[in-house]
């Protein structure tokens, strides 16, 4: 057989040419003279087939992305090996070039093809909804019947701080822009319902307390008819604080500790340790406060009774001689709580 363009006779063929004429207008890659890249201004994210990355991702391997995408390799070619380089920026334009070495009909060939990658600065949707301050939930932060402390509501901005930070590695709407501080307690917007969730749980791990839910209707989503809502979370916290005494089941508890879950504290006339669920918040009553505490001196003590002083008139009042009173000395100062007119000695 003989190549009809060159005429030659002694050379593989490939179809109805020669391999060289085969290989003198064969072209190992397609490749667009020019490859436009949409990346958002504010976290470099890249559009890609429709679609936002959630990642960040340095504008130079974005270009290098978008070359390998766009690079369509011939089906003939095997063993090939490609290099990609940007030769240099002009501002928004990158000049680059691609070459590749790969054999085709067992012959190795090399390739060099010049392009340019156009990057197009724009704003993604969720950063600009981050600069619209947009919100899909709000944190009620609350105490039930009584006033938030300064020292409360430091915390929980603490809390709510911390919180987002570490959230917003996986989540870009993990953001509060902005706080509205009522008399009745604090209101955090949070971007996103999921991280709103999470600083739910994260204050009432600190706080304890009770978390309830209420969507509200806010418009209607004109191409789908579907309402859009937005979510309030209340978390409110229990009216006792560490120290305090509690009602439950006819127990008198003094509180040591409140976590997400319970409520840790310590049965005043048994000195017994005693755990409430805080699914049981209803139903604990506040009787005295930490500051209703008083101070008195222990007067006398026998063998069954110990003798105070009441702080108040200064009468001899008389207690029951327990085990854990009999080490008090006379003099000695002790604390105590009345409730229901009776006093109760603390450990």
């Amino acid at each position: 057989m003989f190549c009809p363009e060159c005429g030659s006779t002694d050379k593989k063929m490939v179809g109805d040419v020669c391999i060289d004429c085969f290989l003198k207008d064969f072209q190992m890659i397609e490749l667009p003279k020019r490859i436009e890249v949409q990346i958002c201004s504010h976290c470099n994210s890249k559009l890609e087939e429709g679609k936002w990355s959630e990642e960040f991702i340095p504008e130079e391997e974005i270009i290098y992305r978008a070359l390998e995408r766009n690079i369509k390799i011939a089906d003939e070619v095997s063993n090939e090996i490609v290099n990609l380089e940007i030769d240099q920026m002009k501002g928004t334009i990158a000049e680059c070039y691609v070459e590749i070495i790969g054999e085709v009909e067992g012959t190795e060939i090399e390739e060099t093809k010049e392009t340019e990658v156009k990057i197009l600065k724009t704003v993604c949707p969720t950063c600009s909804k981050v600069q619209s301050g947009y919100y899909e939930a709000v944190i009620q932060f609350r105490a039930d019947n009584r006033e938030i402390k300064t020292e409360e509501y430091a915390k929980a901005d603490e809390i709510v701080e911390r919180t987002l930070v570490k959230q917003s590695k996986r989540d870009k709407l993990a953001y509060c822009p902005q706080i509205a501080k009522l008399k009745e307690g604090y209101d955090y917007y949070i971007g996103s319902l999921k991280s709103g969730r999470k600083v739910a749980e994260a204050l009432k791990e600190e706080f304890g307390g009770m978390i309830k839910e209420s969507p509200r209707l806010i418009s209607e989503d004109k191409s789908t008819g579907k309402g859009l809502y937005r979510i309030w979370i209340s978390v409110r916290i229990p009216e006792f604080e560490i120290d305090d005494f509690v009602k439950f089941e006819d127990k008198i508890i003094q509180v040591k500790g409140i976590d997400k879950n319970r409520v840790v504290g310590e049965d005043i006339k048994t000195n017994k340790k005693q755990n409430i669920p805080l699914k049981n918040m209803e139903d604990i009553e506040l009787i005295k406060k930490s500051s209703d505490i008083e101070t008195t001196t222990v007067i006398s003590k026998s063998p069954q009774i110990l003798q105070i002083l009441d702080p108040v008139d200064y009468s001899a009042v008389d207690l029951e001689m327990k085990e854990e009173f009999k080490d008090y000395n006379i003099g000695e100062e002790v604390k105590l709580i009345r409730i229901d007119n009776y006093t109760y000695l603390l450990n």
